[in-house]
């Protein structure tokens, strides 16, 4: 039996799809990496007061006593009652005869030990296990004695059965060799691979799991590794053209009047970009940077050497908001630059066309002119950009901003427009170092983490809704506006006649909707003042008119939804309230934070929430309040999600790569599985001299992975 044998073949078909249609499981390789979550150790019972209801559970315990009786309804009712010596679970199992309810008595006896597998409920008050499976301990040859394996189950599919399918695999399948070369395995002391799997099913101690664990964690990091290794190689080996830039031209001219002085992080990036444009293969880069940390700059004085040197850059935005207020930004940071054609512009102006779907038919007719003849030397837009007769004359740099909003395919339909462009991507989401070596592994990485002089600080309170406290938020906003200054509101939903995305939890009220929010607060406690709304349903030109205003200070209020959450650049606004903020992850608080305090003013961000302060949604709250460094931020916000597939599956849908492995608790182990792969690539590109791990490499890249990294 080979580790690609279909599981219906290895285990008989009622088996093999039972664990394909419960867990995805469909070869004896995939049961043999489906882990267990955990151990129960014979004599060590599992804490119960540690249960969550609504959780599928497998416990570890012993039976404390057990009855039957005949309720009202006429059925029997067999209650077993089990303990970890501190707490206990009531089991229950209905029947419709004695014999039935005298039998599951007598086989749940007083003192016997043994696994039990189902949903947490409560009754009356009482943690309950309804109709659940019952494994008694009995040894079949599946346990090693002392640890019994945990594995990740699911209803009518218990964990002692696929143990007992692991068991089976495990005594007849042929591991296959080892695909971790032996100096590496010998320089890390790491366990050969066939031991490995056996000791993680079969362990005889917590050392053996620890040793098991270590081994298949390495495997999982350095096979990505190599993976990212060989498509980092393959990029370097790609013809491309340079762009040097060149003396006396835009970018000189821009430089000369930039009425401040670069960061030392933005005149660093700056130089990497300079000598990656300039070498003879397109540069794969990937940007980040705190909210205002000024890499709309860098990125322009990159676009500027593009033209320089005879190309075009365009500059892809996920918004029609944020597009627009790209190009508002470049003109402006370029005055008469951005005016080539024009009476009066400098010799070496060029010009920054936009494109966007809201655009009429003369405008577009103008934007596509000024693409396709070069005199458009920056191109900024939205999804527009990769339509069907949108021409380049000379696409030399793609600029893909806030790069999470786009599918690979966007990003590789818009690169197609070039002869191997160079690429630069951009991102104000911070990422812990560990994601960027694995979901951008193939990419180069620069970061920017000084924040340009003058930029004010925040603070971030996180308010109760409702009471006195709730009564002060709108004091403060009008307060701010009684200054001169302005506001956002911002709300989850958009609310009004259609039919919201979000589905909200059953008995929960609906998240705040600006439909909602805006005459509320218009008639209410913000009476008097200029508010208005902005959310995606808004007709494409009104929105740029209702921003267009709110940046001219017409507006004191700006009732939005997360249409604002990046890019949006109004130095006046210095407020911002978050209605039912909970509804939102870590990071996208932490860009909409930054869309105040950009000019001369502190700014001030109230988290106005109903959720319990201890609560996991309270936590994360706190966590925003607590800090305005989005790196640490990153960081909680990985721990309390999943990593999910980290070569693209989670836009795929298929099962996730990672199942060992933890992106921050193995930090370590990956950065040194990236230097082994790395060098075991630039010894061996093709892998022709290692056999094995080229075979796991092409298990995780299917056609489709390889495709998403082939685009990425």
């Amino acid at each position: 039996m080979r580790l690609d044998t279909p599981l219906a073949k290895a285990l008989g078909a009622k088996n093999g799809k039972a664990l394909e249609a419960k867990l995805g499981l469909v070869t004896t390789g995939d049961l043999l990496r489906h882990y267990p979550r955990r151990y129960a150790e014979r004599g060590k019972l599992t804490p119960l007061k540690e249960l969550a209801v609504g959780e599928h559970v497998t416990v570890w315990a012993r039976v404390l006593r057990s009855g039957f009786r005949k309720t009202q309804s006429g059925k029997w009712l067999t209650e077993v009652v089990v303990t970890d010596g501190t707490g206990t679970l009531t089991l229950a199992f209905f029947a419709k005869n004695q014999s039935m309810a005298t039998w599951r008595a007598e086989q749940t006896r007083e003192g016997q030990e043994g696994l039990f597998a189902g949903t947490v409920n409560t009754f009356r008050d009482t943690l309950q296990l309804l109709h659940p499976e019952v494994f008694l301990g009995e040894d079949d040859g599946r346990f090693a004695e002392g640890l019994v394996p945990v594995y990740p189950a699911a209803a009518s599919l218990a964990s002692w059965n696929i143990a007992k399918a692991v068991h089976t695999v495990l005594g007849t399948a042929e591991l296959g060799a080892d695909p971790l070369p032996p100096e590496v395995r010998d320089r890390h002391q790491l366990l050969p691979l066939p031991d490995a799997l056996r000791q993680i099913h079969r362990p005889a101690s917590y050392a053996e799991v620890e040793r098991a664990q270590q081994r298949l964690r390495w495997d999982e990091a350095f096979v990505l590794q190599v993976t990212l290794a060989q498509r980092r190689a393959q990029l370097q080996a790609q013809g491309g053209t340079p762009r040097p830039g060149r003396a006396g031209g835009l970018l000189e001219a821009f430089d000369a009047v930039l009425p401040f002085t670069l960061t030392a992080g933005q005149a660093e990036v700056g130089a990497v970009l300079e000598a990656e444009l300039a070498a003879p293969h397109p540069m794969h880069r990937l940007l980040q940077g705190e909210v205002g940390s000024g890499k709309t700059l860098v990125a322009l004085r990159a676009m500027l050497r593009v033209v320089d040197s005879g190309g075009q850059a365009a500059l892809l935005a996920p918004t029609e908001v944020l597009a627009q207020q790209h190009a508002r930004s470049l003109r402006a940071l370029l005055g008469p630059l951005a005016t080539a054609g024009e009476l009066g512009s400098p010799e070496v102006a060029t010009r920054v066309a936009l494109l966007t779907g809201s655009l009429g038919a003369a405008g577009r007719r103008a934007a596509l002119a000024e693409a396709a003849s070069g005199e458009g030397g920056i191109v900024v837009g939205t999804h527009a950009l990769l339509s069907e007769g949108v021409d380049f004359h000379d696409l030399g740099l793609v600029i893909v901003d806030e790069q999470h909003r786009f599918g690979v395919e966007q990003r590789d339909a818009l690169r197609a427009k070039g002869a191997a462009p160079h690429v630069l991507v951009m991102t104000a989401t911070p990422i812990p170092r560990t994601v960027a070596m694995t979901v951008y592994g193939d990419l180069e990485v620069s970061t920017l983490t000084e924040l340009p002089a003058g930029r004010s600080p925040i603070q971030t309170h996180v308010v109760p809704a409702g009471g006195k406290a709730f009564d002060r938020v709108w004091e403060r906003i009008r307060e701010e506006v009684a200054a001169g200054r302005q506001a956002f509101v911002v709300c989850p939903r958009i609310g009004g006649e259609d039919k919201d995305e979000e589905n909200d939890e059953p008995g929960r009220r609906p998240a705040a909707a600006v439909a909602e929010v805006a005459p509320a607060l218009t008639g209410g406690p913000l009476a008097g003042l200029r508010v208005e709304a902005l959310h995606g349903r808004l007709a494409p030109e009104v929105k740029e008119e209702v921003m267009g205003r709110f940046a001219a200070g017409q507006v004191d209020v700006l009732v939005a939804t997360t249409v604002i959450e990046v890019g949006v650049d109004v130095p006046n606004a210095t407020v911002m309230v978050v209605l039912d903020p909970d509804r939102f992850g870590i990071s996208q608080l932490h860009q909409l934070r930054g869309r105040v305090g950009r000019g001369g003013h502190a700014g001030l961000c109230l988290l106005v929430t109903e959720v319990d302060a201890l609560s996991p949604a309270g936590e994360r709250l706190k966590a925003v309040a607590s800090t305005t460094d989005g790196f640490v931020l990153s960081r909680v916000d990985l721990e309390q999600r999943r990593e999910g597939d980290v070569l693209g599956a989670a836009q795929s849908g298929s099962r996730s790569s990672l199942r060992m492995l933890q992106l921050l608790r193995d930090e370590e182990l990956i950065l040194e599985a990236r230097q082994e792969a790395v060098a075991v690539v630039q010894a061996d590109p093709a892998l022709a001299r290692h056999p094995a791990l080229q075979e796991a490499v092409s298990q995780i890249l299917d056609a489709e992975r390889a495709e998403y990294l082939e685009k990425a």
